[in-house]
């Protein structure tokens, strides 16, 4: 059973890539991917680049083409929720489209044909991530306390993340997303660019689905400052810790 590793940028996959075992590099889609084993796996680890429209092509491909009978999305994503601060890891229990707005016709973020503004991702895939990301954090403590602008140990979170095209990285931007979902009953605890789009294509084609991200800001003024130090020094060692305790688990 095929298992795609899906990421937006280079320094969100780590080092999987040269982890592999017998990696074959295929260019389909204007898209590079690399098919190999890992963790005694075979896999397919895919950069699907920033956006819900990269994220869903790369998805589609990914079962089309490739066959992936299970996704995972790693990567970061800016915390909004109460008490989720730089360094935490949330795992993606539901996602919505903070971006999605079909009324009057539909209510505002739901996704016409779906029944709702939120979907679901896989409870299994989901529970045995919560295991992995758990055990990484418990594994690398405060390691990475240098790089956080308010050291803490590290705190995992599960629950709702909201996608948009849109980096969020002003604090009145990001005040007004999370209280305009929270009015309607939607606590969101992160908010990134791609995840809810491979949800959906997941959802088409009936494959489990699930999503770890690193906060590497508080989608505020300073997120621009934060974001490209902490991908690089933290987020990546992240990605491959915690998908290879997902492996171990799987």
């Amino acid at each position: 059973m095929t298992i795609a590793i899906l990421s937006a940028l280079p320094e969100e996959q780590g080092d999987l890539v040269q982890a592999l075992e017998a990696p074959e590099r295929v260019e389909h889609a204007s898209r590079t991917f690399w098919r190999g084993r890992l963790s005694g796996h075979d896999v397919v680890l895919a950069l699907c680049g920033i956006g819900k429209v990269a994220a869903a092509t790369t998805a589609t491909s990914l079962a089309e083409r490739f066959g992936a009978r299970r996704m995972v999305f790693t990567g970061v994503a800016g915390g909004v929720g109460e008490g989720v601060q730089v360094g935490d890891v949330v795992v993606a229990a539901e996602y919505v489209q903070h971006d999605m707005d079909a009324s009057p016709i539909f209510p505002r973020w739901e996704v016409p044909g779906y029944g709702g503004p939120r979907m679901d991702c896989d409870a299994h895939l989901t529970a045995i991530l919560m295991r992995a990301a758990s055990a990484y954090l418990e594994r690398v403590g405060g390691q990475f306390d240098q790089y956080l602008p308010a050291p803490h140990a590290p705190r995992l979170h599960q629950g709702l993340i909201a996608s948009g095209d849109q980096f969020v990285s002003t604090a009145g931007a990001s005040q007004r997303l999370r209280g305009d979902l929270l009015a309607a009953g939607h606590d969101v605890l992160a908010v990134e660019m791609e995840g809810a789009a491979v949800l959906q294509v997941c959802r088409d084609y009936g494959l489990p689905f699930a999503a770890v991200r690193t906060i590497s800001d508080r989608a505020d003024d300073s997120a621009h400052v934060d974001f490209p130090r902490f991908v690089e020094q933290v987020a990546r060692r992240y990605a491959d810790g915690v998908v290879r305790e997902l492996l171990a688990l799987l």
